[in-house]
């Protein structure tokens, strides 16, 4: 499928690449193992942690593949993935220290937003356009996890306690339904979501006999990419729940998406295994395109 980009020019990447069929971005081995959590900010720089060594944000160059550390964070945290709120800040969930980061995109300062105690492992955020976070926070030894909203004015509200294994995290383009998954357990959970943030009607949106979940993305129809940990695909899922279908990847443990380029069009997928970033094409555009 061709795509126009803003300035009415077929999209290169559009012409030659075929779908659905993963390649390289990034050199093997430019990350730690703990390659999570990659995003785009409103300028379409393209951001990754864990960059080199733990504890940095990389920045890296979606034409060559390249990277720099963009930032390196204090007091030994490790973020997890990167997120931006309306304001173009960037927030990391730092499982280390049980604290939601912001960064200064301008600066770099690096402050921490909300902690708390009772967070197990901050995992993966995603933010709806009221600048409210929902976070997943497992707790990985005992297989169980909770869910979190964290409100502007930066007190977290727990909305579920006593679940599984809790990892992706993501709302529907409506902003109307949250997903949130298990990763052990490998069950997708779905809840109805209300203009307040407070959130109802759980039900179980779809479940895999094997392999693990990982970080979630939903493209601008409402289908659900789901990283399949150790099985190095990526699992699309209709806004019903059925199985589309599956996007092999060169690596086995893929980490966590997020949709990219100026059509919205190239997915960017972390590899743990692998310790880089694949790419490869699809049809329709993330949400935020």
């Amino acid at each position: 499928m061709l795509a126009l980009l803003a300035g009415g020019s077929l999209s290169v990447l559009a012409q030659e690449r075929p779908l659905y069929t993963a390649k390289d971005l990034t050199a093997e081995k430019m990350f730690s193992v703990n390659i999570e959590g990659p995003n785009f900010d409103k300028a379409g720089n393209f951001y990754v942690v864990n960059f080199q060594k733990d504890g940095t944000v990389g920045k890296i160059d979606t034409k060559t593949g390249a990277g720099e550390v963009f930032v390196t964070l204090p007091d030994s945290s490790i973020g997890n993935s990167v997120n931006f709120d309306s304001k173009g800040t960037m927030y990391l969930p730092d499982f280390k220290g049980h604290n939601v980061l912001t960064v200064d995109m301008k600066t770099k300062k690096v402050s921490v937003y909300v902690h708390s105690d009772q967070f197990n492992q901050p995992n993966d955020l995603c933010i709806n356009k009221k600048d409210q976070i929902f976070a997943s926070d497992p707790n990985w030894k005992n297989n169980t996890g909770q869910l979190w909203r964290i409100d502007t004015n930066r007190k977290p509200v727990l909305l579920e306690a006593n679940m599984g294994t809790t990892n992706g995290i993501e709302l529907s383009p409506d902003e109307k339904t949250l997903y949130v998954n298990e990763a052990t357990q490998r069950k997708v959970w779905k809840y109805d979501v209300d203009k307040k943030g407070n959130i109802s009607n759980k039900t179980l949106f779809a479940t895999f006999p094997d392999f693990g979940f990982d970080g979630m993305k939903c493209d601008k129809a409402g289908n659900l990419y789901i990283a399949r940990w150790g099985k190095g695909t990526i699992a699309v899922l209709s806004p019903k729940g059925e199985l589309i279908r599956e996007v092999a990847l060169k690596g086995k443990q893929c980490s966590n998406l997020t949709f990219g380029d100026p059509d919205g069009k190239t997915v960017y997928v972390t590899l743990q295994d692998r310790k880089c970033v694949e790419t490869f094409r699809v049809e329709i555009a993330g949400k935020r395109y």
